[in-house]
């Protein structure tokens, strides 16, 4: 076996693909006909400079490394520019050799398509030496635009992996932005990166003064600082998003523990972008063995349950909690290789914190025994446990997967969880067990759910699916028949269907109408869940399991793997982008109306306590400043708040703590997700653990 580093210089004199005489262009790695590395774009530029780098393992020089470079097109298929091939039995072992490969096109030898520049070294490696090899590959589904990055790391390079500190950004806004559309404006949005952690803002229509008041974070890994890549686009239905500009922020100029506000002027545009960058220390963030566990060090623990007593409520109030994870082992896992067995490794995700352990090889039954801890900035996260498979000439391949509320965790007890499919709606092969605890402070954590939730910059984008168009068309379907169901039983009143029914609702309307006061409206609310609360604990909980969702969401996984088999047969699939987009768009906005209804039913069908309870103090404080403060003054004190908001705070990001509340609460589809699976009792390997425990 041997190890390959590649630093990818720059291409010189590149073909020209794209209308405007320039290209965009990447390029990717094959051996042996499977990807292993592909590069970052570099938008309008025939002579681009990437200075990345890429380590790959090799089991053999007889397959050359292929080159390919392509010309990058929004939402069409990318154009060829070239390739060349790089025989790695020329290669010198352990000497770095800067190589120049003349790109060329089989179908056109004779034509001229520029260079390429590498530097490369060659180095034997044992075939054991997997274990202390840091192995960084990507992988892209054809079928998606999405990009996910695989990290796998050894206990030697363990540090390189966790974070050093915390960059946090607020896009605030941009000024004078160059108009792209024919009706002298555009619609703005901006992508930053950082590495491999990138974000996107939400898209400003017909603007060049955009405000869009957003705030997020990136991990900051290099003690040195590092530098974030920020371009503007124009969003364009239907054709490739136009460029706008670019800028960059270099961390490493810029003092910790401080906010600065940055003016940014766009090169190879026009215009300015406003930024608020804050540099800070690393939060609580570890990887650890079994042995060494934060909690059952009395010290340890006594600190971390002082840092979040009710008495330091108002200390740090983005540092809610402390989480501990300890990955113990798994059972039963799927035979991904041909071999029967699997390489299995664990990720743990905590919204954007990402750890993983270290690899256990050619095992189903893998005991990992590591410690994770993670600061919690919202009680209401969801803990992502995924098991994969490691390939080195692929992407990893995905085992199974778990996904734990917070909430929902009891503490210090070590449990088997049924690893379950992608999508999270049905077993899979194979349990892995965990053991969490949950430190966090209660009122921290209310607090933090009235500003807006933090958004995962790691995520797929929606792609059109018919079984998920028509899974959010029926839960808002149920959604409005709830209303529309409320509205004949009013009508059957008024009908005077049923005689008794309709007496008793005419004396509960003149009673209500003769007595009613403002304070009365929270007061109803706050009844209803109270009588729900006393229905669930009597045990007559009429909440059931929705199997129509449970079913379809079965369908939908069904659909996403055919279409990620058919995805290569699909290439020209983009050719009605534009009729794809519109479907998409209306395939989410049913699903947010749909959500919106179900996370207020979950609300008070107490489906999260925690958020139940925290909506039940919120209405007995409304309905007591309902009936002891006259409405004038409560409008009055709203007005003159909401208008000397920007006054007081210039950049603050506007939120609505009613629809932050509400996106704390879990859809249907959420619920379903997040539910439990039990262990099957017939599986002897845990009915043998079980009884090991006991």
């Amino acid at each position: 076996m041997y190890q390959l580093d590649i630093t990818l210089r720059r291409g010189q004199s590149l073909a020209a693909r794209d209308r405007g005489g320039t290209s965009d262009p990447y390029v990717k790695f094959k051996i042996g006909g499977k990807e292993v590395f592909r590069s970052k774009i570099i938008h309008k530029n025939l002579n681009p400079v990437w200075e990345e780098k890429a380590c790959i393992l090799v089991d053999h020089l007889r397959e050359p490394l292929y080159i390919k470079v392509f010309d990058y097109d929004f939402g069409l298929q990318d154009d060829f520019m070239g390739s060349a091939f790089l025989d790695l039995t020329q290669l010198e072992l352990n000497r770095p050799t800067d190589v120049t490969l003349t790109l060329k096109d089989p179908h056109y030898p004779d034509h001229d398509l520029g260079i390429i520049l590498l530097s490369v070294i060659l180095t034997p490696k044992e075939g054991e030496s997997r274990d202390v090899t840091m192995l960084m590959r990507k992988s892209w589904k054809r079928s998606s635009k999405f990009q996910t990055q695989s990290l796998r790391l050894s206990d030697l390079h363990r540090k390189s992996h966790l974070w050093r500190g915390i960059v946090s950004i607020t896009l605030i806004e941009g000024r004078d932005l160059k108009a792209m559309d024919s009706n002298g404006l555009s619609d703005p949005y901006v992508k930053f990166r950082l590495g491999h952690q990138k974000y996107k803002s939400k898209i400003m229509p017909k603007t060049l003064n955009p405000q869009w008041r957003e705030q997020f974070d990136f991990h900051l890994y290099e003690e040195r600082g590092g530098i974030i890549d920020i371009t503007a686009w124009d969003k364009d239905a239907g054709k490739r998003d136009d460029f706008i500009g670019r800028c960059q922020v270099d961390l490493s100029a810029l003092s910790r523990e401080q906010t600065h506000k940055l003016e940014l002027q766009l090169e190879e545009g026009e215009g300015h972008l406003v930024l608020l960058v804050t540099l800070t220390a690393s939060a609580t963030v570890s990887i650890s063995d079994l042995s060494v566990n934060s909690l059952e060090d009395q010290k340890e623990r006594e600190e971390i349950l002082k840092r979040y007593s009710p008495l330091r409520i108002f200390h740090n109030l983005k540092d809610v909690g402390f989480l501990q994870v300890k990955v113990i082992r798994a059972e039963g896992l799927m035979a991904a290789d041909v071999t029967g067995k699997s390489d299995p490794f664990c990720v743990v995700e905590l919204n954007n914190d990402r750890l993983l352990t270290h690899t256990v090889y050619k095992n189903l039954n893998p005991e990992w025994n590591k410690v994770f801890t993670f600061n919690i900035k919202d009680i209401h996260s969801v803990l992502e446990v995924t098991v994969y498979d490691e390939d080195r000439d692929r992407s990893a391949d995905f085992l199974g997967k778990v996904a734990i509320p917070l909430l929902s965790i009891q503490n210090g007890e070590q449990k088997a969880y049924v690893l379950k499919n992608k999508q999270l709606t049905g077993p899979t092969k194979g349990v892995i067990y965990l053991e969490i605890d949950v430190i966090f402070n209660a009122v921290k954590a209310s607090l933090r759910t009235l500003i807006p939730k933090e958004q995962k910059y790691i995520e797929e984008e929606n792609r059109l699916s018919k079984q998920l168009l028509l899974r959010n068309f029926i839960r808002m379907k149920r959604c409005v028949m709830v209303l529309v169901n409320a509205a004949y039983y009013v009508n059957s009143c008024f009908d005077w269907d049923s005689p008794p029914r309709s007496l008793a609702a005419f004396v509960l309307f003149l009673f209500v109408v003769w007595n009613f006061e403002l304070y009365m409206i929270p007061l109803v609310l706050l009844l209803l869940l109270t009588w729900n609360y006393f229905l669930i604990i009597s045990g007559k909980d009429n909440r059931q399991r929705d199997t129509v969702v449970e079913d379809m969401l079965e369908d939908e996984e069904e659909e996403d793997d055919k279409d990620d088999k058919d995805s290569e047969k699909k290439g020209f699939i983009n050719k009605i982008y534009a009729i794809q987009e519109v479907c998409v768009s209306v395939q989410n906005i049913l699903d947010e109306v749909a959500s919106f209804g179900e996370r207020i039913k979950n609300t008070f069908n107490w489906t999260v306590p925690f958020l139940s309870w925290l909506a039940i103090v919120a209405l007995c404080v409304f309905t007591a400043i309902l009936y002891c403060i006259p409405l004038r003054y409560i409008v009055l004190i709203w007005g003159i708040n909401k208008f000397t908001k920007k006054l007081r705070s210039p950049y603050a990001i506007d939120n609505n703590e009613l629809l932050d509340f509400l996106s704390r609460v879990p859809s249907d589809v959420q619920v379903v997700q997040y539910q439990e699976l039990k262990p099957d009792p017939s599986h002897s390997p845990y009915k043998r653990k079980k009884n090991n425990l006991g």
